[in-house]
């Protein structure tokens, strides 16, 4: 039953380029309850809060209370050069003269600093953000540019917040801080409206919508949303076994040292990953994980001035950044950020074949034939035509996966690869690292947050703290 100040939907519908996207959503959202958005990876979550805060077009009606002060936090923060445009590049962030050209945080929070003072100091001492206040946007890590964009929301004391995954990319202590925030706004009677999984619902959330294919499977009380389907295991057996190189360790770092100016990165760090091993790089947020990434993908130009060896040859001995990178399968969430958009899915897992953001050749009736098996293993046959920017979130990160599987590599790198999938996706994902592993004896490096999104066959663990191994 409606009430007085509710937010009222009624057939609220999407249609773009003939597709229907969102179809006849209704929906009350009553002053009190607090709400989220669950379900599969294209299904309309994003579509949806783009609607009810006026940033997309619908047929249908939308009626919300007089004067309510709504602000949305997208998923992705996309941010603009000193030069107001977004020409940022991948590797742009470990090249310390090229990041002069982003913004600061404190420039970027600029007038709001000046506006409200004690508020947003008070938020970013919340945030623990103090320290980074003068570093540039393109060298945060994607926790802390998460929590800017909350800092950014919050400022603005919105009677409705809505989060598009805002736990993405927060460490352990960063999301306990988040439920917490979120559970105390809604004690104080700002509303919610979040885009989550199911099994990261804070306290607060009274209510749940289900979408699946544009369309609401379930709407009502959050204990009684219908438990997640059974996942199968995906088989491999079809897939060619791969002619690894001969080699003893993939990686080996000794007495690796990184800095940017005065500011230390990684200190001291030693470590040897062995052919065939499965490791879990752990860590908060500004650990220093993705610098040390970055040295292994050849994305970092201090690596030649530190003792790294990468399948048993030392870098800097006349290898090509292309000789590295053709051995080893990467996706990480700056990767995903600074892609290209407009290309076919299709083409974009097939740019894994070549290490490059972009195709830029022919592709051999060969290199087709690969890029589909993958396709059909990951299951992502409906969508393969559609250029990224069309797809969601979940959507993009399930392409750029197989974009690192397609050369089936002796060295696989995920960092995060499972932020933004949904649940379905995560198992089945997590289950297809298991088989590779043990089918292919696939070298593992697995960055992640979730201790529930972590493969079984990890064996071996290395955890950062403030760019020192602390394990």
């Amino acid at each position: 039953m409606q009430q007085p100040h509710s937010i009222l939907l009624q057939k609220v519908s999407v249609i773009r380029e003939g597709r229907t996207l969102l179809q006849d959503i209704s929906l009350i959202l009553n002053k009190g309850e607090q709400w989220a958005i669950t379900g599969p990876a294209g299904s309309g979550k994003t579509l949806l809060t783009l609607c009810m805060a006026g940033e997309m077009q619908f047929s249908g009606t939308l009626e919300k209370p007089e004067g309510l002060r709504l602000q949305r936090v997208a998923q992705q923060h996309q941010f603009l050069t000193r030069s107001h445009t977004r020409d940022f590049y991948y590797q742009q962030r470990y090249q310390s003269s090229d990041a002069d050209d982003a913004l600061t945080m404190r420039e970027a929070l600029g007038s709001l600093l000046d506006k409200h003072k004690d508020t947003t100091i008070q938020l970013i001492d919340q945030m623990h953000l103090t320290a980074s206040l003068d570093k540039p946007l393109i060298q945060l890590s994607n926790g802390e540019n998460k929590r800017l964009q909350l800092i950014t929301a919050l400022i603005h004391n919105p009677d409705l917040l809505i989060l598009d995954n805002p736990f993405t990319g927060l460490d352990r202590e960063g999301r306990a801080q988040l439920h917490g925030l979120l559970n105390d706004l809604a004690a104080e009677d700002c509303r919610l409206l979040l885009i989550c999984p199911a099994n990261e619902l804070p306290d607060c959330i009274t209510h749940v919508v289900q979408l699946k294919e544009g369309r609401v499977t379930y709407s009502g009380q959050r204990n009684a949303v219908p438990p997640l389907e059974t996942v199968p295991a995906p088989a491999l057996q079809s897939l060619p076994r791969p002619d690894y190189p001969a080699f003893t360790h993939a990686v080996e770092m000794k007495e690796v040292n990184i800095t940017y100016g005065e500011k230390e990165i990684l200190r001291n760090i030693n470590w040897s990953v062995g052919r065939g091993s499965r490791w879990l790089v752990s860590g908060p947020n500004g650990a220093g994980k993705s610098t040390l990434l970055s040295l292994i993908t050849a994305d970092n130009p201090q690596a030649y001035a530190n003792n790294i060896s990468l399948f048993d040859k030392r870098r800097g001995k006349g290898e090509s950044i292309w000789d590295i990178k053709k051995k080893i399968g990467y996706v990480s969430p700056e990767l995903h950020l600074f892609f290209e958009q407009g290309l076919p899915a299709f083409s974009v897992v097939a740019s894994g074949l070549f290490d490059t953001i972009g195709l830029f050749r022919k592709l051999s009736a060969e290199d087709e034939a690969r890029t589909q098996q993958w396709i059909d293993v990951l299951a992502l046959n409906k969508i393969e035509q559609q250029p990224l920017f069309r797809l969601s979130a979940g959507q993009q990160r399930m392409v750029l996966l197989a974009r690192a599987l397609v050369k089936n590599p002796p060295l696989l790198i995920l960092d995060e690869p499972c932020q933004g999938l949904d649940e379905e996706q995560t198992l089945r994902f997590n289950l297809l690292i298991d088989e590779l592993c043990g089918h292919f004896s696939t070298t593992l490096i697995y960055v992640s947050h979730y201790s529930q999104q972590i493969p079984s066959c990890i064996d071996q663990f290395l955890e950062l703290e403030n760019g020192v191994r602390v394990r």
